[in-house]
């Protein structure tokens, strides 16, 4: 058995600023919660993106970056122009002139991308297409056997893979990796699978290669774990 991707949690300074953000762009509903706020589920994707309140602002580049699709060059110019016109900006991470992608970052910076039409490798994920990390090989491996998700590509150190139900991929880079930040501001919660046991689920991630990073005592509550690469992420516990 293996976890579930229960959600992608996003630090944020204005959790609603950004959550009403990037639900205008997605074209997601919001869904309250005592904790935090909440997109619920669409494109396929299975899990949520929850904004959590935090004090400390994006500085740096961050490891992870959505990717969104286009399926015509009109549908491109329209979701920048979306974008913009709900708070995001343009931004400069070295792109060449003659690439077709657009870069933007939303109201608090964090780095997304919006692709051109007729990206292969992106075909048939729907319009959140990648969650774009960086990351290397020996990473790609760990989170398919953590989620039980197939590597859809393994080349050059760059690793790829997909629910098998669908839905966006999640792909790693490979080196060389920019320094990481303190702390990633895009972090996976897991959910142990149905019936399964919290701290039986963060054995199975340890033997793959993860660490804890909270304490090891015996207390209810989300497990805070990092994977090879020192992402950061939780084992949430059973509902």
């Amino acid at each position: 058995m293996t976890s579930r991707l229960s959600a992608l949690s996003v630090d944020a300074v204005e959790p609603l600023r950004l959550a009403r953000f990037w639900a205008g762009v997605l074209g997601r509903e919001m869904a309250d919660d005592p904790h935090d706020v909440a997109l619920s589920p669409g494109d396929g994707t299975g899990f949520r993106i929850r904004f959590v309140p935090t004090r400390d602002r994006k500085t740096g580049r961050n490891w992870t970056h959505f990717e969104l699709t286009s399926e015509t060059p009109e549908a491109q110019r329209r979701t920048v122009a979306r974008a913009l016109e709900l708070g995001g900006e343009h931004y400069d991470v070295g792109q060449l002139p003659d690439e077709k992608h657009v870069v933007l970052a939303d109201p608090e910076g964090n780095e997304f991308c919006v692709i051109e039409p007729g990206n292969r490798f992106l075909a048939g994920c729907g319009f959140l297409g990648a969650l774009s990390c960086d990351g290397t090989r020996e990473v790609g491996h760990f989170w398919s056997a953590a989620l039980g998700w197939p590597l859809v590509w393994d080349q050059n150190e760059e690793t790829a893979i997909q629910s098998p139900d669908g839905g966006p991929k999640i792909a790693w880079g490979g080196p060389p990796l920019m320094p990481k930040p303190a702390r990633n501001r895009l972090r996976f919660d897991l959910a142990p699978p149905p019936g399964g046991d919290r701290d039986e689920e963060v054995e199975r991630l340890l033997s793959l290669g993860a660490t804890r990073i909270d304490s090891e005592r015996a207390e209810p509550g989300p497990v805070a774990m990092a994977d090879p690469d020192g992402n950061e992420f939780c084992v949430l516990t059973p509902r």
